[in-house]
């Protein structure tokens, strides 16, 4: 058995990270999850910059971004993981309480795989994380190692 891919989830506020992590680990799912708290954390973090910089180098099965976030927000990481050929293959997942008919836009025209919005009553919420989870870091096949979107 393959080694389970990390899961990367950007969000700034402390609450919904805490019910995010708490509902990955009720549902068993075993993927070491690296919480940052904003948008240049995660680009450190997938770059190996900054803090993370010593961390073992390979991308996360999956990117879970909020948009809202202090320094640089999910749009502008979205951006730039999509212009970067060495993250462009990521999935990234939106998980928001940005209802906003342009931020869903703006995400699906910059290459997000998914836009969820955060539930607000506790149980949907753990069952959204839940599914988004199985799906993303057991489920989906990613790209081999070191692969562009130029392979053929």
């Amino acid at each position: 058995m393959s080694e389970l891919k990390p899961i990367l989830l950007a969000e700034d506020n402390p609450r919904d990270a805490e019910l995010t992590l708490e509902a990955l680990a009720e549902n068993n799912l075993v993927n070491r999850v690296t919480h940052v708290r904003d948008g240049v954390e995660a680009l450190e973090y997938l770059r190996c910059e900054g803090r993370f910089a010593t961390r073992t180098p390979g991308n996360p099965a999956v990117v879970v971004l909020d948009i809202k976030m202090p320094r640089l927000d999910g749009i502008d990481v979205l951006r730039a993981i999509r212009s970067d050929p060495a993250l462009k293959l990521i999935p990234v997942v939106m998980l928001t309480s940005s209802r906003e008919e342009h931020d869903l836009i703006r995400s699906y025209e910059l290459g997000s795989n998914a836009y969820v919005v955060k539930p607000v009553k506790f149980t949907e919420f753990v069952e959204a994380v839940k599914q988004l989870g199985i799906f993303w870091a057991l489920l989906n096949e990613l790209p081999p190692k070191g692969a562009t979107s130029n392979d053929q």
